[in-house]
């Protein structure tokens, strides 16, 4: 007998997920929160000790970045939107650096493209438009250009020539003010998963 493919994994909450089939009520809101916190940019690498930076502390970066960005302001769906661009990262445990991806194969994007529908469905995100896909992969490229100087360690020379990330490095972390952290520094997955949680309840709330 075949046996259907499976690939549980079992969340603080105590819920179980397939990621190979996965639903949008097999999560709490605490555990995506709580994944995101838990995984890593930038291969976990980091000039920073303690916590590298997760994704959950650079989703809220890319949701600042846009906001900024953004002269007539944002729906409620669009910021959910930005806030979770990488919402499926949390609940793989996984954040692939970009040019690594295309070796992954098929199957993985595949993989990552249910999450990310399901996901969307959970949270009633709207679909990109060009212009709004556009503007959030402006907001993402720069946030990953400060990180790879202020955290991974690059040069901003090496940012442009060898990481071929064209935008201008800025030094002004648009979390630091409002957090009162310091500029750059990666947060502890905690303070990172209960921020994450606040600004995701905000924009469910508002809804």
């Amino acid at each position: 007998m075949t046996r259907t493919p499976r690939a549980w994994v079992r969340l603080p909450s105590g819920r179980r997920l397939d990621l190979i089939s996965p639903t949008p009520f097999d999560w709490t809101d605490e555990d995506l929160a709580i994944g995101l916190a838990r995984t890593y940019r930038w291969g976990g690498h980091s000039v920073w000790p303690g916590a590298p930076l997760s994704v959950a502390q650079h989703s809220l970066t890319v949701l600042a970045l846009r906001l900024a960005a953004a002269p007539t302001g944002l729906s409620g769906r669009a910021q959910r939107r930005e806030l979770l661009h990488d919402a499926d990262e949390g609940l793989i445990n996984f954040d692939c650096i970009s040019p690594l991806k295309p070796f992954l194969g098929p199957g993985f994007a595949a993989l990552q493209t249910r999450l990310a529908d399901t996901i969307a469905a959970r949270y009633s995100l709207p679909a990109w438009t060009v212009a709004e896909r556009r503007a959030h992969k402006a907001c993402d490229i720069a946030a990953a250009a400060a990180e790879a100087v202020f955290v991974a360690g690059w040069t901003r020379i090496e940012v442009r020539e060898a990481l071929g990330i064209r935008a201008a490095v800025q030094d002004l972390d648009p979390l630091a003010a409002r957090y009162g952290t310091e500029p750059w520094r990666p947060w502890p997955p905690e303070d990172a998963a209960e921020r994450f949680l606040a600004e995701l309840r905000r924009l469910l709330a508002a809804a």
